[in-house]
């Protein structure tokens, strides 16, 4: 087992977007961190270890793969295990691992039914089986954190929001008639999920409390990342910013900078509103 004293954090879906860019940021932190990077497909996590070690030639911590594919139980049992053997801790667990799947409804590649199955598997049941895997190592660290990565299109109270561009297109109603006019960033399934993933990480916040588990929701805001199937570009000329700012917020909580927002949805300047 080994004994490193530098914090061991396991991110989810790391590869490429949003978790690859935390995986990035905390890689270029003066702290040294174990980072485990986790990846479905192992071949394309040591694609993205390759790159990253390419972007970033030097760093005071370890990045390595972890096989893990948040929709299988056995992949996540053997991933804890993997994991338990290793360090014998977790201090921190980033449920970032998402499924933007509502451009497949549109386009007919999924069914309704079988589209919002999978959102919420992938977004709520997933995260909370995995989490529920990991509390153990969790709770054998002595500065345990446990993030879920929402959304700002989550926030229920800003469903009719129209201060915000972005957030005004997508709470925009439609014209009358049916079939409604194919939009060009659909997230009515998305959004719905990242809503449930709120109460989730509030159901958890409650559980770990008096563990001194911190835990959080991560809003990242309007990024530019490949998640949806829309397109970076696409995105960008909507108002996305890069993914890179998601990353360094991420790397900030990690790093202590929000530990008096406990509990919370919060979002790089301020803490979401429900």
């Amino acid at each position: 087992m080994s004994t490193t004293n530098n914090p061991v954090i396991l991110i989810t879906g790391a590869n490429t977007g949003l978790g690859y860019e935390a995986v990035k940021a905390l890689y270029k932190s003066s702290q040294a961190y174990e980072i485990l990077l986790g990846s479905r497909t192992v071949s394309k996590g040591d694609e993205a270890v390759a790159t990253l070690k390419t972007e970033v030639p030097s760093s005071a911590s370890t990045v390595s793969v972890i096989q893990i594919d948040v929709e299988s139980d056995s992949s996540i049992e053997a991933a804890f295990s993997t994991i338990s053997e290793k360090y014998g801790r977790l201090d921190s667990l980033i449920n970032n691992a998402g499924a933007g799947v509502d451009t497949q409804i549109q386009s007919g590649e999924l069914g309704l039914r079988e589209a919002w199955l999978k959102s919420w598997n992938v977004n709520v049941a997933s995260a909370h089986v995995l989490t529920s895997t990991f509390i153990p190592l969790l709770l054998a660290s002595s500065r345990p954190q446990l993030m879920f990565v929402t959304s700002g299109t989550s926030a229920l109270s800003e469903t009719e929001g129209s201060d915000y561009p972005p957030l005004a297109r997508l709470n925009q109603s439609p014209g009358a008639g049916w079939p409604k006019e194919k939009q060009v960033n659909p997230i009515t399934c998305y959004r719905s999920t990242k809503t449930g993933l709120n109460m989730l990480m509030r159901e958890w916040f409650k559980i770990l409390k008096e563990d001194g588990v911190k835990v959080w929701g991560i809003s990242p805001g309007f990024l530019a990342t490949g998640l949806g199937g829309i397109g970076e570009e696409a995105l960008k000329k909507m108002g996305a910013r890069d993914p890179s700012e998601g990353g360094e917020f991420i790397k900030d909580v990690v790093e202590g900078k929000r530990d008096e927002d406990v509990g919370k949805v919060i979002r790089a300047t301020m803490i979401q509103p429900w």
